[in-house]
């Protein structure tokens, strides 16, 4: 009768001070370069970079010989590594300090489907993606946050599916198609 309880947590932390200007001006700029929603989706990646460079300063407290800094230390670099937001030249606890909200949101889908060229602007691509247009592999995704990793980066294409990706054509274009076809019989029967 009682399913497994969940414990949920908070995705995104609002701002301790609501009106600064300074944060303000620069969260507007980011929402327009990275064709955000809305604030939320900056606070959502500022959450994930601040409990990622905390556990960063809990390992640089430790010891350098130390087996869980190590342990743990290689495993959130690898991580970053992996997602492409530290490079390979940069493998130090040290540098994941120095991260900031801008590298993750360039590792968003979004953003790499419009660097790729697959996409007109920014806030087009967010509609692609959402319209079921992009695929990443096999996997169609829908989901513009959808981080990237570095070895599914290559594999960013229009889906199968997709009237753009070479599938079945659109409705209008099926719609014309059709009353194309239809006109030239008629103009065969006048004849």
């Amino acid at each position: 009768m009682t399913g497994a309880s969940r414990t949920y947590s908070k995705t995104s932390t609002v701002p301790r001070r609501p009106f600064e200007s300074a944060r303000l001006d620069q969260e507007l700029k980011l929402i327009g370069e990275f064709g955000l929603k809305n604030k939320k989706e900056i606070w959502r990646v500022g959450l994930t970079l601040s409990k990622i460079r905390r556990a960063a300063r809990e390992l640089l407290k430790l010891d350098e010989k130390d087996p869980r800094r190590l342990f743990e230390g290689n495993a959130l670099i690898r991580r970053l590594v992996r997602i492409g937001v530290l490079d390979e030249s940069r493998m130090k606890l040290d540098y994941v300090l120095a991260l900031k909200i801008e590298d993750f949101l360039e590792r968003r889908l979004q953003t790499q489907v419009f660097k790729l060229g697959l996409a007109k602007s920014i806030h087009h691509a967010r509609v692609l993606i959402r319209q079921r247009h992009i695929r990443v592999g096999k996997q169609i995704v829908n989901v513009p946050s959808f981080i990237v990793r570095l070895d599914s980066q290559k594999h960013i294409d229009f889906a199968l599916t997709s009237p753009l990706g070479g599938g079945r054509a659109g409705r209008v274009k099926r719609k014309r198609a059709a009353a194309g076809a239809g006109g030239d019989d008629a103009e065969d029967d006048e004849e």
